[in-house]
């Protein structure tokens, strides 16, 4: 009897990986961790300079190919510029991480245009990369794509409704996305972060006086290269990962708690972080 054997990592997802929202933080871990599995990557970002040097890093630490492409993910034509950058390249394998959230306002003091940007950016080009790139990969009978959710998403919290919402659907759509490409031959997985050790995170403890310096790291955030490995080990073995033991543990708990009590809770954790001690109560 002739067996065959499994594909490796290249063959399964190569030649190319796309990292949205790969100049810093856990999209440039994203970049390098499949740099290192020997994939070309396509990074895309904002900031030229920036993604200049991460994938300047990858080609002389891995020898595999890059390309940048500097687009803002927010435009309303960011997929159509996307795909005529992208060419004839042979995608096989995503990842969205681009769209995280500065601000920690509520909802009637934000900015509704930076609240609408965001909303199309986490959702609405998300689903547009995943569909472009799925219906490829389905195709092809293999693939990867790697979408971001948030802790977030457990549960309806002051300061980050726009956010919070943005996730829950990048949630759902990421899991019921993985029912229907897994038999295709797709690996599908979301990955459900807490604090994460980026420069994003550190400049806005800096700011709030939670750190001292930029080099010193968030007591507890999950390091970026430990998402990337996370996303990559446990690929393929089910459409969700919570990437911190801490958010799996309070996941659960406002689970057995009821959306109600669970919302009011964090409203009122969010409420003293943002100087309203206005008393809530919910139940079920």
């Amino acid at each position: 009897m002739t067996t065959i054997a499994p594909l490796d990592f290249a063959e399964r997802y190569g030649p190319w990986a796309l990292v949205l929202g790969a100049s810093e933080g856990v999209g440039s871990a994203f970049v390098e961790a499949l740099a290192a599995q020997g994939l070309n990557v396509v990074l895309v970002s904002r900031r030229q300079e920036a993604l200049d040097q991460v994938a300047e890093k990858v080609r002389a630490d891995y020898g595999v190919e890059t390309r940048v492409i500097a687009l803002d993910l927010s435009l309303a034509n960011a997929m159509q510029c996307l795909c005529a950058a992208l060419g004839n390249l042979e995608v096989g394998f995503v990842v969205n991480c681009a769209g995280g959230d500065t601000g920690n306002d509520h909802f009637l003091d934000r900015d509704l245009d930076a609240d609408e940007a965001m909303l199309f950016r986490n959702c609405t080009l998300l689903m547009r990369v995943c569909h472009h790139f799925g219906a490829q990969m389905a195709a092809r009978g293999r693939g990867g794509i790697v979408n971001m959710s948030s802790g977030a998403a457990v549960a309806g919290t002051p300061g980050l409704a726009t956010y919070a919402g943005t996730k829950a659907f990048d949630l759902l759509f990421t899991e019921a996305l993985w029912g229907e490409l897994k038999p295709r031959g797709v690996d599908v997985i979301c990955l459900m972060l807490a604090d994460t050790d980026t420069p994003t995170l550190r400049r806005q403890m800096l700011l709030r006086g939670k750190l001292s310096s930029l080099e010193q790291a968030p007591k507890g955030a999950t390091p970026a290269h430990v998402v990337a490995e996370e996303a990559l080990r446990y690929l393929g073995k089910g459409p969700t990962r919570v990437v911190s033991r801490k958010l799996r543990i309070g996941s659960r708990v406002m689970g057995f708690l009821g959306r109600n009590r669970a919302v009011a809770l964090m409203t009122v954790a969010a409420n003293k972080i943002m100087g309203d001690n206005r008393q809530i109560v919910g139940s079920d």
